[in-house]
């Protein structure tokens, strides 16, 4: 597959990968093959829905991440993000604790995280959604990052 290859109508392979860090620091952030059929799920699945129903174009901040990228960033270990199931991202216009709210309403997903979240500042921090392709293995956890500290549920 190319990188510039579609993975569902509006998102490419590209946008899944790419990485100002991998770019700065010289990391390949390609996915082995059997990472894109669990990208092309978390578009169709997550991304997709999420901009059919807004109507608003956009891109993830962060898809893939190889371990050399997630050390780099110095992300979690047990990051979704290393395995293609996560995706992080935010819509113009719209407030994060708005689209978390929609998404934890209106999809299916493991974790939903409203990240580095300030109360009063709708457009802080980001969206974070993680989803497996065995749909019985989700774990519909929700969580809000306020201060580096993880709360249950979305806390505005």
């Amino acid at each position: 597959m190319e990188i510039t290859d579609k993975l569902s109508d509006h998102f490419s392979l590209e946008e899944l990968i790419r990485s100002d860090t991998a770019e700065r620091e010289g990391i390949d952030n390609t996915p082995p093959n059997e990472i894109i059929p669990k990208l092309r799920h978390l578009c169709e699945e997550i991304l997709e829905p999420v901009r059919n129903h807004y109507g608003i174009p956009f891109s993830p901040s962060s898809g893939y991440r190889s371990r050399k990228l997630n050390d780099a960033i110095r992300g979690s270990q047990n990051s979704q993000h290393c395995l293609g199931e996560a995706v992080d991202f935010e819509l113009p216009g719209i407030g994060n604790f708005e689209l978390a709210t929609w998404i934890r309403d209106n999809l299916d997903y493991d974790q939903l995280i409203l990240e580095k979240y300030q109360h009063g500042k709708p457009n802080s921090g980001w969206v974070h959604v993680s989803l497996r392709m065995n749909i019985d293995e989700n774990r519909k956890e929700v969580l809000t990052q306020i201060n580096d500290i993880f709360r249950h549920g979305l806390v505005a």
